[in-house]
C-alpha cells in the first residue's frame, strides 16, 4: 500500500452562502445542493475511494469539532485537527503537514478544501492518482488547474509554460509560469483567450519533504513555529501548543506565501467538472433552471413574471408568492428571510452593513 494520506479543509465560515450558511455552521457542513450529503461528507465519499479512512485528516475550526465529528464519524480525534483562529490555508496547510511527518515522514499527501462540487468523480480520482504517481517520484508542489469555460472573476488563475510539458498516466503537466488572483473582467477575458491560464482549483498534491522544503525556505518563521510540536503532537499538550503557534503570526494562503515564489510548481491540465460553489451566483449557474432561468427549491410556490431568480425556502409548508422579480436572490430560512439582488457585490455589502449593525446575531 502506496504511503498516501488525505488533508481536508474545512474551517471557513462561508459567509457568500447567507444567510444558508452561518459562523455556527458554514456550508461545508450543509446540504445545499440537496444530495442528502454535505459538501464535507460529499468531499470525504469522493476521497474514501481511493484512501483508507485512517488516512484521511480534516483541519477545521475548533468551534466545529462536534460538527465535523457527527458527519463524519469514521475519523479519529487525532485525526481532526482544530484551529484557534482562522489564518488562512498555509498555517492550515503546516499544522497537517508537521503533525502528520511525526508519523509518517515519507508520506505523500492530497490537499483539499472541503466545499467544491466534482461532476465527475472517476476522473478525479484518476487525476489524483496521476499527480500521486508524481509527487512520489519528485519533489515538486503540483497543482490541479481547470481549463476556463468563460471569465470568471472569482477564482485565480494559473499561467502554464507551454514550452515545459510532459505526460504523467495520460495527464497533460505544465511547468507553472505564474499565479493570479481574482483579475478583473478585462484580465480575465485576455486570459481565456491566451489558452495558457487555467483556473486554480485550490487542490494540492505533494510529498511531504517536498512542501517542508519549500515551507523552510518561503515561510521559515511559521515552519519553525509548527517543527517546535516535535514531540508534542498526539499529546494532550498540543492544543495549547497550537493556540501559542497561532497567535503568532498573521494569515497568509499557501498560494502567496508558498506557490507563487516556488520554482517547482506543477499544473496537471484537469477536466472533471469542477466549481468551488463559492457563491449563490455559481450555485445558480449549476443548478437546473426552468424555462425562464429561476432555480426553484420551495414545494410551495405562487411565482408570476419571475426571470432568472434563486428562490429557496427551508420552510416546506409556508407559501412563497412573488410577483414581478428578476436576477434576484429569495433565501428563506427559519429565522432570515433575504430579498437581494442576484449581485455578489451587493449581497456582501448586505452582509457587511449586517455585521456593523445589533443585527449580527444573524451571520
Amino acid at each position: 500500500m502506496k504511503n498516501h494520506y488525505c488533508i481536508i479543509m474545512a474551517g471557513g465560515i462561508g459567509s457568500r452562502f447567507w444567510p444558508m450558511s452561518r459562523n455556527s455552521k458554514p456550508k461545508q457542513f450543509l446540504d445545499i445542493l440537496g444530495t442528502g450529503r454535505s459538501f464535507l461528507q460529499m468531499t470525504y465519499d469522493r476521497f474514501v475511494q481511493l484512501i483508507p479512512p485512517e488516512k484521511i485528516l480534516v483541519v477545521t475550526s475548533k468551534q466545529y469539532r462536534e460538527l465535523v465529528k457527527e458527519q463524519l464519524p469514521q475519523i479519529s480525534d487525532e485525526h481532526i485537527l482544530l484551529e484557534p483562529f482562522r489564518k488562512n490555508t498555509a498555517p492550515c496547510i503546516a499544522y497537517a503537514t508537521y503533525k502528520l511527518m511525526e508519523r509518517e515522514p515519507e508520506a505523500t499527501v492530497v490537499v483539499a478544501p472541503s466545499d467544491h462540487l466534482i461532476l465527475n468523480d472517476h476522473e478525479f480520482l484518476h487525476t489524483i492518482e496521476a499527480a500521486f504517481e508524481l509527487a512520489d517520484m519528485e519533489d515538486v508542489l503540483i497543482t490541479l488547474g481547470i481549463k476556463p469555460t468563460h471569465p470568471e472573476t472569482n477564482f485565480g488563475y494559473i499561467q502554464a509554460n507551454k514550452k515545459k510539458e510532459t505526460e504523467v498516466m495520460g495527464h497533460t503537466v505544465y511547468e507553472v509560469k505564474t499565479f493570479t488572483e481574482k483579475p478583473d473582467i478585462e484580465l480575465a477575458n485576455v486570459f481565456v483567450n491566451s489558452g495558457e491560464f487555467y483556473w486554480n482549483s485550490g487542490i494540492f498534491i505533494w510529498s511531504l519533504k517536498a512542501i517542508d522544503k519549500e515551507m523552510s525556505r518561503q515561510l521559515p518563521d511559521i515552519c519553525t513555529l509548527f517543527k517546535g510540536g516535535k514531540g508534542i503532537y498526539f499529546t494532550p499538550e498540543e492544543e495549547s501548543f497550537i493556540y501559542g503557534v497561532y497567535s503568532a503570526f498573521k494569515a497568509i494562503s499557501v498560494d502567496y506565501g508558498v506557490l507563487e515564489k516556488s520554482r517547482r510548481v506543477r499544473v496537471f491540465a484537469a477536466d472533471f467538472g469542477w466549481s468551488d460553489m463559492g457563491t449563490w451566483e455559481s450555485f445558480y449557474v449549476r443548478k437546473e433552471r426552468d424555462e425562464l432561468g429561476n432555480v426553484v427549491d420551495a414545494p410551495e410556490n405562487f411565482l408570476d413574471e419571475v426571470e432568472n431568480t434563486v428562490v429557496i425556502s427551508e420552510n416546506k409548508n409556508k407559501l412563497i408568492a412573488i410577483q414581478g422579480l428578476k436576477d434576484y436572490l429569495v433565501i428563506n430560512t427559519p429565522d432570515v428571510l433575504m430579498i437581494c439582488p442576484r449581485n455578489e457585490k451587493i449581497l456582501k455589502q448586505l452582509i457587511t452593513n449586517i455585521s456593523l449593525s445589533k443585527e449580527e446575531r444573524f451571520l
